[in-house]
């Protein structure tokens, strides 16, 4: 019987090093199967379609436990009798300001890394990276002065993704044809799936 275990690990050293993609990483699932998990840099592009978000640097962080987002500003305001928020950001250094809402999915205190603790609007939008997209949590926070606009923590790459610490952008640059991922946000007039910030909201 001890020579069993000794045997299979002779063969497993015959294997290639590189027996399956970079970017896929494999694990034993429920009944011994096996699953795979998309690797993802510490750094990648992801893209938030339903907040006409198609490109934004994001920081990959499984240390962190939640997922957040830089706005600009943020205010409140009710649909239909259900709290919703509305925000602006800019994605990115020339970019245009991209203004955006979401009904409050909850409200909880957060921890930032330097022990700040902070009450914050959460949201659930649809997240695009590595051609997969996934609903997830995000919260809406102030990140200027942080290199990433974006933080994806591991709530957000439960059972889909596993981070390599050592890589980045695995992933390249989203592209404004794939299927899913909107290429700007609305134009001035231009119906949205969701209510915009009403005139009379507007902050100064």
């Amino acid at each position: 019987m001890g020579s069993i275990p000794i045997t299979r690990s002779k063969q497993l050293r015959r294997r290639p090093a590189l027996q399956w993609p970079p970017f896929l990483s494999f694990r034993r699932g429920p009944g011994g199967a096996m699953a795979s998990k998309i690797v993802l840099g510490w750094r990648e592009w992801i893209a938030l379609p339903e907040l006409g978000i198609e490109r934004l640097r994001a920081k990959v962080d499984s240390g962190a436990r939640s997922s957040a987002l830089h706005v600009d500003t943020q205010w409140r305001f009710t649909e239909r009798g259900s709290p919703w928020v509305g925000f602006c950001l800019s994605p990115g250094h020339g970019a245009s300001v991209i203004e955006a809402a979401a009904p409050v999915f909850d409200e909880r205190e957060v921890t930032d890394s330097g022990g700040h603790c902070t009450r914050r609007v959460f949201v659930r939008t649809t997240l695009a990276v590595a051609g997969i997209e996934r609903e997830i949590e995000i919260n809406l926070s102030d990140r200027r002065g942080m290199l990433f606009p974006m933080l994806l923590g591991r709530t957000a790459l439960a059972r889909a993704f596993t981070v390599d610490p050592g890589r980045s952008f695995l992933h390249g640059r989203l592209s404004r044809r794939e299927p899913g991922v909107i290429s700007r946000p609305a134009a001035p007039g231009e119906a949205l799936p969701f209510p915009t910030q009403p005139p009379h909201r507007r902050p100064s």
